[in-house]
């Protein structure tokens, strides 16, 4: 009797584990930049792409909650660009427009809900603007 409840209680805590690693987090998923260097300027495209790490595969219908563009990493945070989501073209790329008005780099800050996230995905990818 004892054996079988010691044999039960090992298949809980297995079946917990497993359910447990299969949920994903947040830090499973990466942006990165369709084509890291643009011409400046207004209204230029800049676009990424959401992929699952542990797959590889690019991620789709994702919400878009919250975007910023600005120059932070050349030390001008408070240079920030207006940015509105325009279509991305292929599944799980995540297109935006912005303006760049100036060469240099500009950094886009990306928070978007995944479906079946429960946590909300942050990214940051870096653009260079070029003359």
């Amino acid at each position: 009797m004892n054996r079988n409840l010691l044999l039960a209680s090992i298949f809980a805590v297995a079946i917990s584990l497993t359910n447990t690693a299969a949920i994903a987090a947040a830090t499973d998923y990466v942006f990165e930049p369709v084509a890291a260097e643009l011409k400046k300027g207004d209204d230029v495209v800049i676009a990424v792409r959401l992929l699952h790490k542990a797959t590889g595969k690019p991620v789709s219908d994702a919400v878009i909650v919250r975007t910023r563009v600005d120059m932070a990493p050349e030390n001008m945070p408070d240079m920030a660009s207006p940015v509105s989501a325009v279509p991305g073209g292929e599944p799980g790329v995540y297109a935006f427009k912005t303006d760049m008005a100036m060469a240099g780099r500009y950094l886009l800050s990306l928070a978007v809900k995944v479906q079946g996230e429960p946590e909300t995905v942050v990214g940051k990818v870096i653009f260079k603007a070029v003359k």
